[in-house]
């Protein structure tokens, strides 16, 4: 489908051709779009252009976690601040016909708040509120990672239930923005069930690298989940049971998890945490865990 206005024409990429077209408003995600193709994990018919008098002027695109599969979020939006908020919304209207409602996502500098946001005006035009901020954190390679101080031990993960029933436990008094949506209609076990079955099998890195720490005692303490995605090493969940929290024991699981990607000698190590969730987001600074970017989340009411 294509659509032309005045001068502005709004399509859909006609294959891998056009990646420099697509490409030329830099994102950090721009490298990935290539590869992402190949894999399946985008096509072209998810990848829109806005171009007046032969110059991109806005774009959008959406992202499938697996690939073959649906696309499960929305994460190019781009708008020249040459152009109007209804250029944004046009293109949105007219590449979202037969398109999933599904999140969308941006990664921003810190200060995002003071740069203009047309794509936020042009998705909030489109029905689209804020969810959630998050910090996207980075472990670089040389940065210290403090010594086992002999509090916690830890092992592997067993079987599912092993690791479901500190799920489980972790969800009290989470800070998490997604975990406290999904509890405002579940009970723990069942958000528990959900990640463990829907989330964790889209992790890359294998199930020996999952730790569970426990007093010298044998009494669990909480979990961490070292990985991999399709792009980086990751802490992929972390959590702490509600009986043992305050103790600092947070740090020490932290640093396991870091410690085991650390020895595979990857690039750099990746994590998330809402902005809400102080005491994980001071966490992960301690460790030497740097802000470089922020996520922000959207979806349709």
């Amino acid at each position: 489908m294509t659509q032309a206005n005045h001068d502005l024409t709004i399509r859909p990429i006609t294959g891998p051709d056009e990646l420099d077209l697509f490409c030329r408003i830099p994102y950090g995600l721009n490298p990935e779009l290539a590869g992402d193709l190949r894999s399946g994990r985008r096509k072209p018919q998810w990848l829109w252009v806005a171009v007046r008098d032969d110059r991109l002027v806005g774009r959008v695109a959406w992202w499938a976690r697996d690939p073959g599969g649906e696309p499960c979020v929305m994460d190019i939006l781009d708008v020249l601040d040459t152009e109007d908020v209804e250029t944004g919304v046009r293109l949105l209207e007219a590449a979202m016909v037969g398109m999933p409602r599904v999140q969308y996502t941006r990664f921003v500098p810190p200060d995002w708040r003071d740069a203009p946001t047309l794509w936020r005006e042009a998705l909030e035009r489109t029905g689209a509120t804020l969810f959630v901020e998050r910090l996207r954190l980075q472990w670089n390679p040389g940065t210290p990672i403090p010594e086992p101080t002999g509090r916690l031990r830890f092992r592997e993960v067993g079987d599912r239930e092993d690791l479901l029933a500190l799920l489980t436990r972790a969800l009290e008094g989470t800070l998490d923005a997604y975990s406290i949506s999904d509890l405002a209609d579940k009970t723990p076990a069942q958000v528990a069930a959900e990640q463990y079955d829907k989330e964790f099998p889209g992790y890359e890195g294998p199930r020996e690298w999952w730790r569970i720490a426990t007093t010298p005692g044998g009494e669990p303490v909480g979990f961490v989940i070292p990985s991999r995605n399709a792009y980086n090493a990751i802490i992929a969940y972390i959590g702490v049971v509600p009986e043992h929290r305050g103790h600092g024991y947070i740090d020490e699981i932290l640093a396991e998890g870091t410690r085991i990607l650390a020895a595979l000698d990857v690039p750099r190590i990746r994590a998330t945490t809402d902005v809400g969730n102080v005491p994980m987001a001071k966490a992960f600074a301690r460790l030497g865990y740097n802000n470089f970017e922020r996520q922000v989340d959207m979806n349709w009411r």
